[in-house]
C-alpha cells in the first residue's frame, strides 16, 4: 500500500539523538535478560542462595538423567519473579504516560532499575535477591511501556522501523554485554563475581535515567496533555522543517479523540479497535513462544544440561549473544525497505528448521532417558551454530518486530492502554517461560523444542493471513490499511454501520 508524502521534513539530527537515548532504555531489559541465566549457572552463587540445586547439580554423573539436574521452582522464580512485577507495572504505566508523559514514566523505570540492580549486587539472602528482581521488574514494566511509543512519535515515517529498532538493538546488546560480563566475573573475586555480574545492571540504568532528563517530550503527548503551542515548535525542531502543518493537525485531530475517550481500557474493547487489541495481545505472545527466551535466559544451563563444562557454557552464550545485535543491525537496514510481513515470515521459516534439527539432534543424542554418555566435540559445535543460526532469525524478525508493530498500529486515543497490554501479555508469558522451562525441560526432554516449533508454525500462519504491511505509512493514517484489509475491513464496516444506524434513528 502506497501513501502520499503528505509529512515534509527530513531525518535530523535531534531525532536520531532522542530516539537512540531513549532506545538505549533496552539496555537494562537485555542486560537482566543476559545476566540471570548466567549467575544461575554459577556454583558459587548456587553453592550460597540454592545449596540444594548446587548439590544435585554436582552429583550428577554423566550416567545419570541429565535433562532434570537444574529442575528447581525456586531457582526459576529468581528469574522469572521480575516479570511478574513487570506486569503490574506495565499496567499501571499507561496511567503515567498519558497523565505525565512518556519521558517521565522512562525516568521512572530507570530509577527503580538502579534500585533494584543494587539491592540484588548486595544481596545475602534469598529474599534479597527476590525483592531486587521485583524492583527491577517494576522498572522494565516502565520503560517497555514507554520507550517504543516515544520512538515511533518521533521518528518520521519514513524511517520508523529503523528507528524504532534501535530498543531491540539495545536489548541484545545489553544481553551480549551481560553473557561477557558473566563469562569473566564467573572467575574472579573467589567466587563472588556474580555480585559484580548483577549489580552493573545499574549503570546501564543510570545512564537511561540521566538520558531522560535530557530528552524532549514527543509533540503527541505534549498534545495529549494540552501544550499545543511547544508541541508545535518541538514538531518543528524534529522535522527540520516549517511546514508541519499537515502532520500537526493530524495528531491535533487525534488529540481531539483521546479526549473523548474518559475510559481508554473500555474503549480499547470497542468493535472497531478489534484488529489493534488482537495484535497487542497475539505479537507479545508469540513472540515469547517463538523458545527465544529459553535459550537467552538459561543458555548456560542448557549447554551444561547437554554436557558443557560451566566455563564452556557461559563462552557458548556468549557466542550466541554475539548474534543477536549483528541480526537486529541487518534487520534495522532492511526493515523499512522489504517491510514487516517479509521478515516476519522468513525469520519464521528459519526458526522451525532450526528447531527441527536441534530436536533431532538431541533426540539421537540423549534419547529419553538424558543419558549422553561422552559427547564429540563435533557435536557441541554444531548445537552452537544451529542455535546461533536460530537466534539470528528471530533477532532479525520476531524481537524487533515485536515491539515495533504493536506501537505503530494503535491509535493516539488507546496508544498508552494498547502499548500496557502489549508489555502484560509479554511480562506474563515470559514469566510462564522462565518459571517453568527447567520443568519442562524435564518431562518433556527433547520434545520441548517439538513443543516451540509447532508454536511458529502457528505464529507464522497468523502473520500471513492477518497482518497487513505497515511500512512508510505515518501513525495517524494507519486505520486506512485496516480499512483495505480483506478480513479486518469486515470489523470497520461493521462499525461504521452501527454508528450511521445510531444517527438515522436520532433523526
Amino acid at each position: 500500500m502506497e501513501v502520499p508524502n503528505k509529512y515534509p521534513g527530513k531525518l535530523t539530527f535531534r531525532v536520531v539523538i532522542a530516539c537512540v537515548m531513549a532506545a538505549s532504555g533496552g539496555l537494562i531489559f537485555g542486560y537482566d535478560h543476559g545476566v540471570s541465566g548466567g549467575v544461575t549457572s554459577m556454583d558459587s552463587f548456587l553453592q550460597q542462595f540454592f545449596p540444594s540445586v548446587y548439590e544435585k547439580e554436582s552429583n550428577t554423573k554423566p550416567s545419570s538423567n541429565q535433562y532434570c539436574k537444574f529442575n528447581s521452582q525456586i531457582l526459576t522464580l529468581f528469574t522469572s519473579s521480575l516479570y511478574l512485577s513487570a506486569l503490574i507495572s506495565g499496567l499501571g504505566a499507561s496511567n503515567i504516560t498519558r497523565m505525565l508523559g512518556r519521558r517521565a514514566t522512562m525516568i521512572i523505570g530507570g530509577i527503580l532499575f538502579v534500585a533494584g540492580a543494587l539491592f540484588n549486587g548486595l544481596a545475602t539472602a534469598v529474599w534479597m535477591l527476590i525483592v531486587g528482581r521485583l524492583l527491577l521488574g517494576f522498572g522494565i514494566g516502565c520503560a517497555n511501556q514507554s520507550v517504543p511509543i516515544y520512538v515511533s512519535e518521533m521518528a518520521p515515517y519514513k524511517y520508523r522501523g529503523a528507528l524504532n529498532m534501535c530498543f531491540q538493538l539495545s536489548i541484545t546488546i545489553g544481553i551480549f554485554v551481560a553473557n561477557l560480563f558473566n563469562y569473566y566475573f564467573a572467575k574472579i573475586l573467589n567466587g563472588q563475581g556474580w555480585r559484580l555480574s548483577l549489580g552493573l545492571g545499574a549503570v546501564p540504568a543510570f545512564i537511561f535515567v540521566i538520558g531522560s532528563f535530557c530528552l524532549p517530550d514527543s509533540p503527541s503527548s505534549l498534545v495529549s496533555r494540552g501544550c499545543h503551542e511547544e508541541a508545535r515548535k518541538e514538531l518543528v525542531k524534529i522535522r527540520g522543517t516549517t511546514e508541519v502543518d499537515a502532520e500537526f493537525n493530524d495528531i491535533l485531530a487525534a488529540s481531539e479523540a483521546l479526549e473523548k475517550v474518559k475510559h481508554p481500557w473500555r474503549t480499547l474493547l470497542e468493535r472497531k479497535y478489534r484488529p489493534q487489541l488482537v495484535f497487542a495481545i497475539c505479537i507479545p505472545f508469540f513472540q515469547q513462544f517463538t523458545g527465544l527466551n529459553v535459550i537467552t535466559f538459561y543458555a548456560p544451563i542448557l549447554f551444561r544440561t547437554i554436557g558443557f563444562g560451566s566455563t564452556a557454557a557461559l563462552m557458548s552464550a556468549v557466542i550466541i549473544g554475539s548474534c543477536k545485535p549483528v541480526s537486529t543491525f541487518i534487520s534495522i537496514l532492511v526493515v523499512d525497505k522489504f517491510g514487516r510481513r517479509t521478515l516476519f515470515l522468513e525469520g519464521g521459516a528459519q526458526m522451525l528448521i532450526c528447531q527441527i534439527i536441534m530436536t533431532i539432534a538431541i533426540a539421537v543424542t540423549f534419547g529419553t532417558n538424558g543419558n549422553p554418555g561422552k559427547l564429540p566435540t563435533w557435536y557441541a559445535v554444531v548445537v552452537v551454530g544451529v542455535i546461533c543460526v536460530y537466534v539470528a532469525g528471530f533477532a532479525w524478525s520476531w524481537g524487533p518486530l515485536g515491539w515495533l508493530v504493536p506501537s505503530e498500529i494503535f491509535p493516539l486515543e488507546i496508544r498508552p492502554a494498547a502499548q500496557s497490554i502489549t508489555v502484560a501479555v509479554n511480562m506474563i508469558s515470559t514469566f510462564f517461560i522462565a518459571q517453568f522451562f527447567t520443568s519442562m525441560l524435564c518431562h518433556m526432554k527433547f520434545g520441548l523444542f517439538i513443543f516451540f516449533g509447532c508454536f511458529v508454525i502457528i505464529m507464522t500462519t497468523f502473520i500471513y493471513k492477518f497482518l497487513p504491511e505497515t511500512k512508510g505509512i505515518p501513525l495517524e493514517e494507519m486505520t486506512k490499511v485496516w480499512e483495505k484489509h480483506p478480513f479486518w475491513s469486515k470489523f470497520l464496516e461493521s462499525e461504521n454501520k452501527i454508528q450511521t444506524d445510531r444517527v438515522d434513528s436520532k433523526c
